[in-house]
C-alpha cells in the first residue's frame, strides 16, 4: 500500500510540472485561439535568461521577477513581429511558423549557452518532508503550490477584470469585439506576453529537476500537450487536473504494467491524447464551440 501511495505522490509531483506548462499552452489558446508549439522553447530560453542573471550575482527572487518581465516583453514582441503578419493566414501556416520559432529558439540557445547541461537552483529547501513512510520533495510541493497559485490568478484575471474579459472576447469573436471598441490586435499581443510569463515560471520550476539545457522541454512539452488535451484547451482548471492525471497515470502504469516500465512511459501520454481526441475531443473540462457557416 505504501508503494501505491508513494507512486501517486510522485505522480502528482511530476504532474505539477506538466500542469505548469499546460497552463501556459491553455493561456495562449484561450487568449489568441492559437496552439503554440514553441511554448516549451520559449520557457527554456526564459530560464536561460534567469540563469544568466543569477550568474551575474542577482538574488534568486530578483532574477525570477526580472525574468518574468523580460519574458512578457519577449512574448509581446514575438506576437507583433512573428505572429501578427500571419494571423489571418491558414492554420497550417501558423503551425509551421510556431515550429520554425521552436527550432530557432533551440538553436540560438545552444549557440549562446552550448548544449552542456547546467544545474539550476531551486528556491525551496532541499530537505524532503516525511509523513510516515511517504516522502514529499519540498521543491515538488512548492512547485505544485505555485501552479495552483497561477491557476487562481488566471481565474480571477479572466473572470473578474475588464482586460481579461476583453482578451476572451477578442479571441472568441474578433469582429464583434472590434465593433464594441476592443483593440483586438493588442489583446492578442498581451495574450502572448502573459503566456510567455507563465511559461517562464514553468521553466524555472522544471529546470532544478531536469537540469538546464536546450532540449530540457522537448519531452515535457509532449506531456503538457497531453495534459491540455485531457483537461481541455479552453479550461485552465482542466490543464491543471489533466497534468496531475497524466503524471499519476504514467507513474502507476510504468510501475504496475511490467512491459511498459520507464522506457514506454511517453507512450502512455500519447495514448491518452489519442483516446481523448477520439472519445471527447474538447477534453474533460473543455467547451465545444459551434460556428455558424
Amino acid at each position: 500500500m505504501d508503494i501505491l501511495i508513494q507512486q501517486v505522490v510522485s505522480g502528482l509531483a511530476t504532474g505539477g510540472i506538466y500542469a505548469s506548462l499546460a497552463l501556459a499552452l491553455v493561456m495562449i489558446y484561450q487568449a489568441t485561439d492559437v496552439v503554440n508549439f514553441a511554448q516549451g522553447e520559449m520557457a527554456m530560453f526564459s530560464t536561460y535568461l534567469c540563469w544568466s542573471l543569477l550568474q551575474a550575482g542577482l538574488p534568486y527572487w530578483v532574477a525570477f521577477f526580472a525574468t518574468l518581465v523580460i519574458a512578457f516583453v519577449g512574448g509581446v514582441l514575438i506576437e507583433r513581429i512573428v505572429i501578427r503578419p500571419v494571423e489571418n493566414a491558414p492554420i497550417l501556416t501558423i503551425v509551421i511558423v510556431c515550429i520554425g520559432l521552436l527550432v530557432i529558439l533551440n538553436s540560438v540557445a545552444g549557440w549562446i549557452y552550448t548544449y552542456i547541461q547546467k544545474p539550476f537552483p531551486s528556491p525551496f529547501p532541499g530537505k524532503p518532508i516525511k509523513f510516515g513512510n511517504i516522502v514529499f520533495g519540498a521543491h515538488d510541493l512548492g512547485e505544485i503550490g505555485l501552479t495552483l497559485g497561477v491557476l487562481l490568478l488566471l481565474f480571477l484575471f479572466f473572470r473578474y477584470t475588464t482586460l481579461g474579459l476583453a482578451m476572451r472576447a477578442a479571441a472568441q469573436n474578433p469582429t464583434s469585439s472590434r465593433l464594441v471598441g476592443i483593440r483586438v490586435g493588442w489583446m492578442l499581443a498581451l495574450g502572448w506576453g502573459l503566456a510567455a510569463t507563465f511559461g517562464a515560471v514553468a521553466g524555472m520550476m522544471i529546470a532544478p529537476i531536469v537540469f538546464l539545457d536546450p532540449y530540457m522541454m522537448f519531452g515535457i512539452q509532449i506531456y503538457a500537450f497531453a495534459a491540455a488535451t485531457v483537461g481541455g484547451f479552453t479550461s485552465p482548471l482542466g490543464a491543471v487536473v489533466g497534468g496531475l492525471l497524466v503524471g499519476v497515470t504514467e507513474n502507476l502504469v510504468g510501475t504496475y504494467v511490467t512491459f511498459i516500465g520507464t522506457e514506454l512511459k511517453l507512450t502512455v501520454a500519447l495514448a491518452m491524447i489519442i483516446i481523448v481526441l477520439l472519445v471527447r475531443p474538447s477534453g474533460l473540462f473543455g467547451r465545444s464551440f459551434v460556428r455558424r457557416v
